[in-house]
């Protein structure tokens, strides 16, 4: 163009050309710059903060790390289990982060390499855990093993599934057999992984008669495996437990291996006792385990080893199949899964792993031996001396029967009986262990719930001892913690039936049977506007309890006071915690029953106060305005005028005499004034009889808390020590009384309601039985009325007076 321009003759216009041209540049880069910026700003907003810019330094990052995993400072810490991770827990660690920079080799050396560890590994696994000429899987997910092994076996018992798919299963439906003391969603999980219908699957039902109860039925197994047969089903596999997943029980795995080779069924077994395979004493049920065809080990909680896959170890001969079903791969990074555990083996060695399993097997042992002497304590595990897995749960024995509480109700007790006594157990069984856990965090306790025997305490060590660390000395710190609840749980349990007898002997008050509250019971105070038969919140109710829980809990008692809707039912309630044997169920209920009496006549002195104050302020408004108009007319409407009447008023003032009206809170009535302004003091009002409280006034020892009895029937205390007692309680009603009897006295005979005793002093207008001018005040309104000091309703009058005067 520049060119062009240079052939036009006229200068101006070529002047004017290149002047539009370098306009024409200057708008094109700006509307690109815009262009640009718009772009940045638009991409920006779609990238999340951490991502925008050039990056953030390794510090940065770590930081944010570190907040993420502990929290924020503002945040109150929780009391969570700190896993204690050892030298063996970092080179498992390494392991990781090995496997990264392992999988940069070249293909030769990465696949020598990852065979050598993976063969390494399945060596010592089959050699520690007596389990000769096994392979192993590595997987992350515990049940994935499972899963691959029954692949495996489908492939191996149908020879045509890899053609025909699920049609060879159609005209044959495989059956797993599962133990009903299983880990729960187990069958699920392997049905949903297979594409299988849960019609395929089988649950086992335990011993009922003879044996364990948490241990499978072999003879009815084997009548389940007939009628399968005879239905055109093929039984496919067998999941045995070594440690049942509950309580650690074993079943007969010996017996069960026989009935699997006759069928031809598959045997896997799982388990935490598996690892009693690595000690040199081994009980005849799990060592049978080495028989069977595969087993799933989770050596990471057993060695406190973190982040380590669990294995399963199993038999076959068909490489071409075990390919198939998925329990052998060649990528490189499925086999580096080992690298963690094969590292952390070596660093143990045999003496480290079979110390660390022995450890744990000797925490249970001792457990065990110390539970046996505890009162009120039953273990459930029946083989002692195999299970490393101790589940014990409080229990109390039944009234008017020797047996102890269990599912089948005694002969001679009803069955709602052993129903509610089994509930209650259940809630007290639920408060020990959270309460052994918050005491003795490192023990690893587990509250779980049976079928049979209700809520149990499980202690675990082989699973939690080497992640938490725990040692002999918090075995006997839980047992200490153990006994030291024990009397609380027995005088709850029986406190109870005294506390209902007492709530249903006092009027207004409901006993609510809660059997998932662990205290002595629950109460709910019925109001005069309570409906009994509605199920829904009651607002006047919630009011009054929540008063009531605080008064409660103003009393520092050792008693713990809650409130939470009735069990069944959106009414509010008051929950009463564990008591000890020196509580006073009477004088609870008695106070529960008063305090909430009074807070409901306080409630409503409020309310109807509130209107009485209200209607005497208009009758006041009214009568002021009827005095005004008989002022107008009695003075005359010259003196109305502002000029005029100033004038007349001076030369003939009007002797009017200053009128007023009075409220007086305590009759409820309106007065006039005229008696305060001739006699500068205010009218006499009258005084109402007190207000009744509780039906008897117990008298405390100094330091004595709320709710304990001060004087026990029992045989060790002495009959000299009990006189005395008594002796010393008299002297304190002599004191008490001392100054009330010395005033009188003081003061002379008793006056009726309503005169005063005049002090020295005084004036003389006092002495005729004059109300002073500060008992009209609100404030002074309760000690009118002889109800104790309500200082909440005080203000509650005040406040309500105001409003109404404003």
């Amino acid at each position: 163009m520049d060119a062009s321009l240079e052939k036009i003759a006229d200068p101006t216009l070529a002047e004017m050309g290149r002047n539009l041209k370098e306009a024409m540049k200057m708008l094109e880069e700006s509307q690109r710059r815009i262009e640009d910026e718009n772009g940045k700003k638009l991409m920006s907003e779609d990238i999340p903060g951490p991502l925008q810019g050039s990056g953030q330094d390794m510090v940065s990052i770590l930081q944010l790390v570190q907040n993420l995993m502990h929290g924020d400072e503002d945040e109150e810490p929780q009391s969570t289990r700190i896993q204690n991770i050892g030298e063996q827990g970092h080179m498992a660690l390494l392991g990781h982060s090995l496997g990264a920079f392992i999988s940069t080799l070249d293909k030769e050396k990465l696949r020598k390499l990852t065979t050598r560890i993976l063969s390494d590994t399945t060596l010592w696994l089959c050699r520690i855990f007596r389990y000769e000429n096994g392979c192993a899987y590595f997987h992350e997910e515990e049940r994935e093993g499972l899963a691959k092994i029954c692949r495996l076996a489908i492939h191996s018992r149908y020879e045509d599934f890899v053609v025909d798919g699920f049609n060879v299963l159609y005209n044959k439906k495989p059956v797993i057999y599962l133990s009903a003391a299983a880990r729960p969603g187990l069958g699920q999980y392997l049905c949903n992984q297979l594409g299988l219908p849960f019609p395929c699957l089988c649950r086992v039902p335990c011993n009922t008669m003879f044996g364990s109860q948490h241990q499978m039925d072999v003879a009815f197994l084997e009548k389940m495996i007939k009628d399968d047969i005879e239905r055109g089903r093929l039984p496919l596999l067998l999941v045995a437990n070594a440690g049942t997943a509950a309580v650690g029980h074993t079943d007969k795995i010996g017996r069960l291996k026989e009935l699997c080779e006759q069928y031809g069924i598959w045997l896997h077994v799982e388990g935490v006792n598996l690892a009693t395979l690595a000690l040199g004493y081994i009980s005849s049920s799990v060592l049978a385990a080495t028989r069977c065809d595969s087993m799933t080990l989770t050596p990471g909680p057993w060695l406190g080893l973190p982040a380590v896959p669990a294995v399963t170890l199993y038999k076959h001969d068909d490489p071409a199949l075990i390919l198939v079903a998925g329990l052998t791969s060649n990528k490189p990074a499925d086999k580096l899964r080992a690298l963690p555990l094969w590292l952390s083996l070596q660093y143990l060695g045999l003496d480290g792993i079979v110390e660390r399993i022995k450890h744990a097997c000797q925490l249970s042992q001792r457990l065990q031996e110390s539970l046996k002497k505890v009162n009120h304590i039953k273990i459930l595990v029946e083989d002692e001396l195999s299970s490393p897995v101790v589940v014990f749960r409080f229990f109390q024995e039944l009234p008017d029967s020797d047996s102890v509480l269990k599912a089948v109700p005694a002969p001679n007790v009803a069955p709602a009986t052993v129903s509610r006594e089994r509930h209650s157990c259940d809630a007290l069984n639920r408060w020990l262990g959270e309460q052994l856990k918050q005491l003795v965090p490192a023990s690893g306790l587990t509250v779980m719930d049976l079928e049979v025997e209700g809520t149990c305490v499980r202690f675990s060590p082989l699973m939690t001892a080497s992640v938490l660390g725990t040692r002999g000395e918090d075995v006997d710190q839980l047992v200490a913690c153990i006994q030291s609840k024990m009397p609380v749980l027995t005088c709850t349990l029986q406190l109870r039936e005294e506390f209902k007898q007492e709530v249903e002997g006092t009027a207004g008050l409901l006993y609510v049977d809660d059997p998932n509250w662990p205290g002595i019971g629950v109460v709910r105070y019925e109001h005069a506007n309570d409906d009994k038969n509605s199920l829904k919140s009651d607002p006047e109710g919630e009011n009054i309890h929540a008063a009531l829980l605080k008064k409660l809990n103003e009393l520092e008692s050792d008693l713990t006071f809650k409130m939470g809707p009735e069990y069944k039912s959106m009414k509010s309630c008051i929950y009463i915690g564990m008591a000890s044997d020196d509580t006073d169920v009477s004088e609870l209920v008695e106070t529960i029953a008063v305090t909430a009496r009074e807070i409901e006549e306080n409630s409503r002195l409020l309310e109807n106060m509130t209107e009485v104050v209200r209607k005497g302020i208009q009758e006041a408004q009214v009568q002021l305005q009827k005095a005004n108009e008989e002022r107008l007319l009695e003075e005359g409407v010259l003196r109305q005028i502002p000029v005029v009447g100033s004038v007349l008023n001076w030369f003939s003032p009007v002797q009017a005499s200053q009128k007023g009206r009075t409220f007086n809170l305590t009759a409820g009535s309106l007065e006039s004034t005229e008696h305060t302004y001739v006699y500068k003091v205010q009218g006499t009002g009258v005084t109402p009889p007190p207000t009744p409280s509780g039906t008897r006034i117990k008298q405390r020892l100094p330091g004595q808390k709320p709710f304990k009895r001060s004087l026990r029937s029992s045989d060790a205390v002495s009959e000299t020590s009990s006189v005395s007692h008594i002796e010393d309680l008299e002297k304190m009603e002599h004191l008490s009384s001392g100054p009330a009897q010395n005033a009188q006295e003081t003061h002379g005979p008793e006056r009726p309601p309503g005169d005063s005793v005049q002090p020295t002093g005084q004036p003389e207008a006092l002495q005729d039985g004059a109300q002073r001018p500060e008992d009209d005040h609100p404030q002074y309104l309760k000690a009118e009325r002889g109800c104790p000091g309500e200082p909440d309703t005080e203000h509650a009058v005040q406040h309500s007076l105001g409003g109404v005067l404003k």
